[in-house]
């Protein structure tokens, strides 16, 4: 396994990708994210360039993490690892090339929005060193303060939801 940034011919691979890990959510309050839309080309596009996404490779991308650059943060918009190469530690690793990345992209800060409870999601995340912030917490910039409105705009659970956050 080798986890490396992506390059322009791993895009048209990762919505494949995304599907495929999306499917894990059947049968949970997340349900709904089964056979949705895949992260925009655009904002892979974007991730690319600001090389800032990064691919789980195993005789070819199995696994992506796609994150935003923002002022001295590094937003993690998406974790993806298809069903079959799940289990495997794979989704650590792409976590982890995040966390030692982002100093070298500038940020001194990790973020993400994710699922509260379902253990594949924030309690994951919390193992790796992400804590739950209030979106009311005075340290967090205003644009992550506003995701969970914007997510429950988009039909997201509010209740459910949490926004995390790490050091580097």
């Amino acid at each position: 396994m080798m986890i490396r940034l992506a390059c322009l011919a791993d895009l048209p691979l990762l919505p494949a990708i995304e599907a495929s890990a999306a499917t894990l959510f059947a049968g949970t309050a997340m349900a709904h994210v089964v056979g949705g839309p895949t992260t925009p080309r655009d904002a892979l596009e974007q991730g690319l360039a600001d090389q800032c996404l990064w691919v789980a490779d195993t005789a070819g991308p199995c696994g992506f993490l796609l994150a935003a650059v923002e002022t001295g943060w590094l937003h993690i918009l998406e974790l993806s690892v298809a069903r079959a190469a799940q289990g495997r530690g794979l989704g650590a690793a792409l976590l982890n090339a995040a966390i030692l990345g982002a100093p070298a992209l500038g940020r001194a800060q990790l973020s993400l929005t994710t699922d509260r409870w379902l253990a594949w999601n924030a309690p994951f995340y919390a193992r790796h060193g992400f804590v739950e912030r209030s979106a009311d917490d005075p340290a967090l910039p205003d644009w992550l303060a506003a995701m969970p409105g914007r997510e429950a705009a988009s039909g997201l659970d509010p209740a459910r939801r949490c926004i995390m956050v790490r050091s580097t």
